[in-house]
């Protein structure tokens, strides 16, 4: 069991923006489609908890992706609101700490355990949970308050979401964080 009141932790909350509900244009088939439920959920203990939360957010440079800054999907999801208290971080890269002031936020805050949730699995969700990793960071990733779509491979194969999804968990776990469900971070 983890203790959240002796780690202290802070909760990356990473991409969790409407652009994400069109999922045709990601991929389809998108496994944990109540993952933006279960990050609303860690949000709500941290904040009852007075513990550190960071909005991270993805402002494509694609003009035709959904998350780019000027669409109505790059806006955060309405279940996690942020306070005007809890940063707000905008990155252009897969990784939080790429071209963004986040690792230096955590380090004045004195915050050396991460907690991350959000979209997508395989995307900015590994790459960020690796760097963190890398970078020391105590890390825990939340399983199932992460959420990913179809991929086509290389050859046109399309490998189903859930199966991307748990792959990429496996090799998170263990090497660059702990992976875990909501129910035994909260238990």
């Amino acid at each position: 069991m983890i203790d959240l009141d002796e780690l202290k932790p802070a909760l990356l909350l990473i991409d969790i923006q409407k652009g994400f509900e069109n999922e045709k244009y990601w991929g389809g088939n998108r496994n944990n489609t109540d993952a933006e439920e279960k990050c609303a959920r860690l949000l709500g203990v941290w904040r009852k908890l007075g513990l550190p939360v960071f909005h991270i957010m993805h402002g494509s440079r694609n003009p035709d992706s959904p998350l780019h800054p000027s669409k109505p999907g790059f806006e955060l999801h309405d279940s996690i609101v942020p306070l005007a208290s809890e940063p707000v971080i905008v990155k252009d890269v897969n990784s939080a700490f790429i071209g963004t002031d986040l690792e230096e936020k955590l380090k004045k805050k004195g915050i050396s355990t991460l907690v991350i949730a959000g979209l997508t699995t395989n995307h900015c969700i590994s790459t960020t949970t690796r760097m963190a990793g890398n970078l020391d960071f105590n890390t825990y990733l939340v399983a199932d308050a992460t959420a990913t779509f179809d991929r086509k491979g290389l050859d046109g194969r399309i490998f189903d979401a859930e199966l991307v999804h748990q792959t990429t968990l496996a090799s998170l776990n263990e090497e660059f964080a702990t992976v875990l469900t909501t129910h035994e971070l909260l238990h």
